[in-house]
């Protein structure tokens, strides 16, 4: 047996699984008790800026003190039969420690600071410091650069760390370590500091085994310089490998018998493609949750205009592996869900005994492709790909006064269906082709939403066989760490889960969306390719406002 921890936006889930087949034995999930840290810190009254999105520690290791124990009971399975534990984590959450892992916003006077905290993924508000990475970064020729398709995302390691000495050089200079939390929990798990090629290339800027040079990092600012030899700068650790075993701490906080394997850090995408089975060229992952990470393997490197990157055994050693994706899809439709619903529509729902979300499905299924006379735009958190451009906002056009809450919901499920296409566009303009698709995460349970997305790309969807894609691809990583399945590809293989051609397109249908495809298409080039800054102005006026 193993177990795969998977820590998300808002909880931590762990999974039970039999290395010999994958067999998901039980599963549970502990939420984050502070969730996303968007508007104050805890304790505080005071606001924080906009597009800050922060977390606490502690309530990671309640993950590994809740989940794990409950899981492993849940399955009737006996510790000492787990042979190891692996883990992953959204990406990019990044955080500053002292030189022994402790976070600095667990030390005494240093609570009040919000730079002492994590940084989680969809944190937006350093887009200053990535505008000028990449500004700079173009001015001198920096090789670097095309690999993430010409631009670094706010979200990623520098672009955070900048934003930091920038704004609290106090709380920069005590950060003697800069750390995904990927491969912070396996420090909290094994007692040592490790670090995994799959955040090191996607998300800090490491290349053919270097990272940016110190005078580049001295041309973004002076204080900057010293960033990677004094705080990021560690040897890399292959994925499937073992990081170490257990410690004494961390095995009373879940349970299980101290010294067993754990292994190296992952990402939450990346690591599910082990558990969907697309390991091998051209095997497109879209891990659909509140925001969309497309993950491939090909044997082929390109330069991909605005992918996240590509990395050489970023996913599966001996391939690159390449990354792309959508800051907001499961949360523009949450968004609209919690702050558009009619009172009537959730009268509705509460008599019909589904959610807001399910009425409006079922209200706008039976539309007419373009019926509503709307495209939106899929940005409001930002374009990750591929514009790379968090200080982008949604648009819906074509509103009128017999605009129902169901036009709109369908609009925003179709303009993230639109941004998908995109995406795949880009990859085969570049040559690197996508042979299939296949989908993970929590949407995949909403047939309305998938049933979309074949007709708008013209393919046949696979899903994943698991409700816990992440978690079971930590396990099967797990496995391979402690020796029972010599790599990845074997053991996804042998433990990995997926239906094929769930989803089917409808020709007439997809001839339909081609048309509104074509206008989503001409809207996102005026309005993120410069033909137009009206976006970047509203996004000014408001930042200004706020800030009073």
């Amino acid at each position: 047996m193993v177990v795969g921890v998977d820590f998300g936006t808002l909880s931590g889930r762990a999974v039970v699984v039999r290395v010999a087949d994958g067999a998901e034995l039980a599963s549970a999930v502990h939420p984050y008790e502070h969730g996303v840290v968007s508007a104050a810190l805890p304790g505080s009254d005071r606001p924080l800026a906009p597009d800050t999105a922060l977390q606490v520690p502690e309530d990671y290791r309640q993950v590994l003190r809740q989940a794990v124990p409950k899981a492993l009971a849940a399955g009737g399975v006996a510790p000492e039969r787990v042979v190891g534990i692996g883990t992953d984590f959204t990406a990019c959450t990044v955080l500053p420690t002292t030189a022994d892992g402790t976070p600095l916003c667990e030390l005494p006077g240093l609570a009040d600071r919000p730079h002492a905290y994590p940084k989680l993924w969809k944190h937006h508000a350093a887009q200053p410091e990535a505008d000028h990475i990449n500004a700079t970064a173009r001015e001198r020729g920096e090789p670097w650069l095309a690999r993430y398709g010409g631009r670094i995302s706010s979200e990623w390691q520098f672009a955070k760390g900048l934003q930091v000495l920038r704004e609290d050089p106090e709380t920069y200079r005590r950060t003697e370590r800069w750390i995904e939390a990927a491969d912070w929990i396996v420090w909290q798990l094994c007692g040592r500091e490790t670090r995994n090629v799959c955040t090191a290339g996607y998300k800090g800027i490491h290349q053919d085994g270097a990272w940016p040079s110190r005078e580049y990092l001295a041309a973004l600012h002076p204080g900057f310089a010293g960033f990677v030899e004094e705080k990021i700068a560690h040897p890399l650790s292959q994925l499937g490998g073992r990081a170490g075993r257990l410690g004494a701490r961390a095995a009373a906080w879940t349970g299980l018998p101290e010294g067993i394997a754990v292994a190296v850090g992952n990402v939450d995408a990346h690591v599910t493609a082990a558990a969907a089975r697309t390991v091998e060229p051209g095997q497109m992952l879209a891990v659909m949750g509140t925001s969309t990470c497309h993950v491939m393997n090909s044997d082929v490197l390109a330069d991909v205009p605005g992918m996240c990157g590509v990395v050489r055994d970023g996913i599966v050693p001996g391939l690159w592996g390449y990354e792309a994706g959508q800051s907001g899809v499961g949360d523009i439709f949450g968004w609209f869900a919690d702050t558009a619903t009619p009172a009537a529509y959730a009268a509705e729902a509460a008599a019909l005994g589904v959610d807001a979300h399910e009425l409006l499905s079922r209200k706008a299924a039976g539309q007419a492709v373009g019926a509503h006379g709307l495209v939106a735009l899929d940005w409001h958190s930002g374009n990750r790909s591929v514009l790379v451009d968090h200080d982008l906002s949604g648009v819906v056009a074509g509103l009128t006064l017999a605009t129902r809450p169901e036009d709109v919901y369908r609009a925003l499920v179709e303009a993230t269906a639109f941004g998908t296409r995109t995406i795949v566009a880009a990859f085969e303009d570049a040559g690197v082709p996508v042979r299939d698709v296949t989908v993970a995460g929590g949407l995949v349970r909403n047939p309305f939403v998938l049933q979309i997305y074949a007709d708008v790309l013209r393919r046949p969807l696979n899903v994943i066989g698991s409700e816990q894609g992440p978690a079971l691809g930590s396990a099967i990583h797990a496995a391979v760490a402690a020796g029972a399945h010599p790599d990845i590809r074997t053991a996804s293989a042998a433990m990995g889960n997926v239906r094929r051609d769930v989803y089917r397109p409808d020709p007439g249908r997809a001839d339909r969306y081609d048309e509104l495809f074509a206008v989503y298409t001409d809207l996102h080039d005026l309005l993120g390719r410069g033909g137009s800054d009206a976006l970047h102005r509203l996004r000014r006026i408001r930042n200004a406002a706020a800030a009073g």
